[in-house]
């Protein structure tokens, strides 16, 4: 590692709290999140001390069997006889009695910090703001809240005629509510992960914490994360470089003990992707300085930081650009005025201690190509391998992110869909700032599924019975095993052959992006985020019940959100695959979705339906969106509240209950 600008001690206390984050971070993955109160209660009645002992589980994310902790220490220079004590450490009942003694360790100035460190965390933090603030105002949030809007008027006028009964709404009190500061608390009635924010009490001695050293602490522990170190990988046997979900899970729970926002930490993130781009771009012109060693200048400022400046997004590459700078020795010292003027508040001075700060990290990320900073291969691939019977199976790119050095991927997969523009529509007004794709599957197959489904809604029959009241009775009989209204039964059953091909297609799409995408890293060996609604649900399910069988797969998945999920509850390994899930795992459900009910009636009897109902599995946040759907079809224009409820970016369970919009009286199934 180049030197760091952090003193010894502060790598030190720096490598405790993210052992301390990466434990807490598996902790939460299989034991509901409570306030600290309740922590701490948890923890003495299961008797958990400071006598627990890493090695005696290897299951752990802090057991050297991970290979998830010790590379960080290696290149952090911690001394190695210090490893086995800050492991220790980290499983300990006193977390948050440790957490601030290294808060204060890191906060300590000694004869060590020199001017010329101070000047670098402060241009490191400049350049992080200045990269934040380009990537917040590179987002056009009101034409996108305005095509969304747009695309939910004609979803509602297309399903008009197929009206689902509505019941009334009952004057309930919310899960969640907010206080008068906006943060989330938890009412008497709020069960565990339904909105439950923990740590909202500041430590102590955060205080004493400057927010440069904050960034800097973030910047090199994401190196960490990222770097290669080939003596120690050699030594473990190290699964897979890149970027573990794992550890981006932990960096997220320790940029929220910091009080840090997650777009500094995103903004951190492209810093240092950009940063390794551009040590390969080096290295691509030195390459072709060897056949053409007079081209040198010439080919770097027409392909290199100028010319990314100018096609990809002006301030956004420079700034990234500028700070990768000290791997391209020859070409710094001519961009750095053209930089600064750029981008005046740091200014020239200011910007070359940025980069130099940045540069003795970045330098060691020789991961880039790995973990596919400059692009993934998912856009407009068509697999060339198919499973089974699988005819369609295409990633689309969405929004402004590509090869722009996002280190995290999101798939969205939409199961419910009646045009091929339904694929993708639902998912176009997120604000998310990972780099997004679409999966466009099979959908013949579901176009015929959904089509049927919104026929046999506006049938003279179906529309008698529900007049009747008839379907209403029809959630509670397959939670009952109560005999169902024949007329019903007759009138599903042309149904019931597409529904059984789109559900096994849907099993095999889920295999397939297992086995020939997450597996075979076409995601760039970069954290992904899966969310799915109906079938799309069922295709994610199925992926991580594929990679629940082998333990190698961890740290492949984020997060996950199913929606409206066609998934039984029962004799399905709900722990397996939410071990698969490094951070958050929600189950969105309405309780008035019978349309669902009736398509799965066949299996439903005696197994429970996640879409319908909570999964009682520790770790899964269930929450209940009776309130933001009107029937089935409407989770393609409501999938998109629900997500902005659910403030993904959140480290800890948030479902803000209380702005819930009301159901309108008259909608679609």
């Amino acid at each position: 590692m180049a030197p760091s600008i952090l003193t010894a001690t502060q790598r030190y206390a720096a490598g405790a709290l993210f052992s301390l984050a990466l434990n807490q971070a598996q902790t939460h993955q299989t034991q509901p999140i409570a306030n600290e109160q309740q922590q701490d209660s948890d923890r003495l009645s299961t008797g958990s001390s400071s006598s627990d002992s890493v090695s005696d589980d290897p299951q752990l994310w802090v057991h050297d069997s991970s290979d998830l902790l010790r590379p960080i220490f290696r290149f952090l220079e911690i001394d190695e006889h210090a490893w086995l004590g800050l492991e220790e450490t980290s499983i300990t009942s006193s977390a948050n009695h440790h957490i601030e003694s290294f808060l204060m360790l890191l906060a300590e100035e000694s004869g060590e910090t020199s001017s010329e460190m101070k000047d670098q965390e402060h241009a490191l933090s400049k350049a992080v703001d200045h990269m934040s603030s380009s990537i917040e105002s590179s987002k056009d949030l009101s034409s996108k809240k305005e095509n969304h809007r747009e695309y939910e008027q004609a979803c509602r006028d297309k399903f008009s005629d197929a009206v689902q009964p509505q019941p009334e709404v009952k004057d309930e009190k919310p899960l969640n509510q907010q206080d008068d500061k906006g943060k989330l608390t938890i009412t008497e009635d709020a069960s565990p992960g339904s909105g439950s924010k923990s740590y909202t009490k500041p430590f102590e001695n955060l205080s004493m914490l400057a927010y440069q050293r904050k960034v800097v602490v973030l910047y090199e522990l994401l190196s960490a994360c990222l770097a290669v170190t080939p003596e120690l990988d050699k030594k473990l046997k190290r699964r897979r470089n890149g970027y573990d979900a794992r550890h981006r899970v932990a960096l997220r729970l320790l940029s929220t003990w910091f009080s840090i926002e997650w777009i500094k930490m995103e903004a951190i993130e492209t810093i240092v992707a950009t940063s390794a781009m551009a040590i390969l771009k080096e290295a691509e012109i030195k390459q072709e300085e060897a056949q053409t060693p007079k081209s040198k200048w010439a080919k770097w400022k027409r392909g290199g930081i100028i010319g990314a400046a100018a096609v990809t997004g002006g301030t956004l590459m420079a700034i990234t650009g500028g700070l990768a700078a000290p791997a391209i020795a020859a070409g710094f010292g001519a961009l750095a005025p053209t930089l600064g003027a750029i981008i005046p508040v740091i200014g020239a001075s200011g910007f070359a201690a940025a980069a130099t700060a940045a540069g003795s990290v970045a330098g060691s990320v020789a991961v880039a190509a790995s973990f596919g900073a400059a692009g993934a291969g998912l856009t407009g691939t068509k697999m060339a391998r198919r499973t089974g019977s699988i005819d369609e199976f295409e990633f689309k790119a969405i929004g402004e992110n590509h090869n722009q050095g996002r280190l995290a991927v999101e798939m969205l997969i939409s199961g419910f869909v009646f045009e091929e523009e339904d694929f993708v529509r639902p998912w176009e007004g997120q604000t998310d700032n990972s780099e997004r794709y679409a999966l466009q599957w099979e959908s013949k197959h579901l176009i015929a599924v959904s089509t049927a489904i919104q026929d046999w809604l506006k049938s003279k029959l179906a529309m008698t019975l529900m007049q009747q009241g008839a379907m209403m009775t029809v959630l509670s009989g397959l939670l009952t095993a109560l005999v169902w209204p024949a007329a019903l039964l007759t009138l599903t059953d042309f149904i019931d052959s597409k529904w059984s091909i789109a559900v096994d297609r849907s099993d095999k799409a889920g295999i397939l992006l297992a086995e020939e995408v997450l597996l075979k890293g076409l995601q760039g060996q970069r954290p992904v985020t899966l969310l799915g609604f109906s079938l799309g649900a069922r295709v994610i399910f199925k992926c991580l019940q594929i990679l629940s069988k082998s333990e190698k797969n961890a740290g492949l998945v984020e997060r996950v959100v199913l929606l409206g999920s066609p998934i039984a509850i029962k004799d399905e390994n709900w722990e397996a695959v939410r071990k698969m899930v490094s951070g958050r795992f929600v189950n969105a459900y309405s309780t008035d979705d019978w349309t669902l009910g009736v398509a799965f009636r066949a299996s439903l009897l005696s197994r429970g339906l996640a879409g319908i109902q909570p999964v009682d599995v520790p770790g899964i946040e269930n929450v209940d969106v009776t309130e933001m759907t009107e029937g089935h079809s409407s989770y393609l224009w409501a999938t998109q509240p629900i997500l902005e409820q659910l403030e993904l970016d959140s480290y800890y369970h948030v479902f803000n209950a209380s702005s819930m919009k009301p159901r309108k009286d008259s909608s679609s199934s």
